[in-house]
């Protein structure tokens, strides 16, 4: 679903940090509403499910913010931070409206972290080398709407299933 851009000129950061807040809210919208069950579906042969995707973005905002920019040890971030197939589990107990709280949460504790960064502060990254905040939010921005791309597909899947 396309959101409009609520910022279409300003100041770099601003822009970065609405970019990054709209493609969050885009992914959010692919998944909200589904059934619990919808939101598990598989129709690919990977864990992506609409669900995953959501629970996902929540590992990449710790990674990039908590582990890459304050340099938290993964056992010190607010939940699973580790860039691998594990990022997708969602377990039984956890419902849509829990992962989407727990993205919102990270990506809440996100803005709070690079508001002590200015856009070129750098930090290392152990595969990508120095990342700058700047990095850390186009990355995310391309990232997330990806996903939502991702999402989107899912979701037009299972509602033509119906």
């Amino acid at each position: 679903m396309f959101i409009w851009p609520r910022m279409t000129t300003g100041p770099e950061r601003l822009m970065l940090e609405s970019l990054l807040d709209r493609n969050r809210q885009a992914l959010i919208d692919t998944a909200r509403g589904l059934s619990e069950t919808d939101a598990r579906r598989r129709l690919v042969v990977s864990l992506t499910t609409p669900i995953g995707l959501i629970k996902h973005a929540a590992t990449a905002e710790r990674i990039w913010f908590q582990r890459t920019l304050l340099g938290l040890d993964e056992s010190a971030c607010d939940g699973y931070a580790t860039g691998d197939d594990g990022s997708f589990v969602v377990t039984a107990g956890e419902t849509l409206a829990d992962v989407i709280a727990e993205f919102e949460r990270a990506s809440e504790r996100s803005r709070v972290i690079a508001a002590d960064f200015e856009l070129d502060d750098t930090k290392a990254h152990p595969r990508a080398g120095d990342v700058s905040l700047r990095f850390v939010y186009l990355l995310l921005i391309e990232d997330f709407a990806r996903h939502a791309g991702h999402g989107d597909i899912l979701r037009e899947q299972i509602t033509a299933a119906r």
